[in-house]
C-alpha cells in the first residue's frame, strides 16, 4: 500500500484518490490471503504496479483459482439488520473504490485482481 501510494502520490492523484487506492489494495491483498491461499502461510501473494502516464494498475496475485462468477452488489439493508453476514463486501468496495476492476482465474498458477486507477484532468 505504502509503495502504491508513492507512485501515486508521484504521478499527481489527489490524496483523496490515493487513500480510496489503499484501501482497495488492503482489501484486495486481504481477498487473496483469505479467499485465494485460505490462509495458507506457505502460499505468497504478490503485488505489480505498472504504470502510465495517465493510470496506475495494480495486479494483486494469489495461488487460488479466482472468484465465482460475477460481483453483485451486497444487500446493505439487510446487512444492517443482521439478515445477511456483515462480510463480504470486499469486492463490491473494490469496484467502488477505483476506475477499472477485474478478477481473473489464470489456473495453474493462481489469479489475480486487476486495479486501475486514472488520473483526472482536474488532477494533472
Amino acid at each position: 500500500m505504502s509503495t502504491a501510494s508513492s507512485v501515486a502520490k508521484l504521478m499527481g492523484f489527489a490524496p483523496e484518490r490515493i487513500e480510496d487506492l489503499k484501501t482497495a489494495i488492503a482489501e484486495a491483498c486481504i481477498n487473496a490471503m483469505e479467499h485465494g491461499n485460505k490462509l495458507d502461510e506457505s502460499l505468497i501473494v504478490v503485488v505489480i504496479l505498472s504504470m502510465d502516464e495517465t493510470s496506475l494498475e495494480v495486479k494483486v496475485l494469489d495461488m487460488g483459482t479466482g472468484p465465482p462468477g460475477v460481483v453483485h452488489a451486497p444487500n446493505m439493508d439487510k446487512k444492517m439488520h443482521g439478515e445477511e453476514p456483515s462480510r463480504g463486501m470486499g469486492m463490491f468496495l473494490i469496484q467502488a473504490l477505483v476506475d477499472e476492476a477485474e478478477w481473473v482465474s489464470s489456473p495453474p498458477s493462481g489469479s489475480y485482481a486487476r486495479l486501475v486507477i486514472r488520473l483526472n484532468k482536474t488532477e494533472e
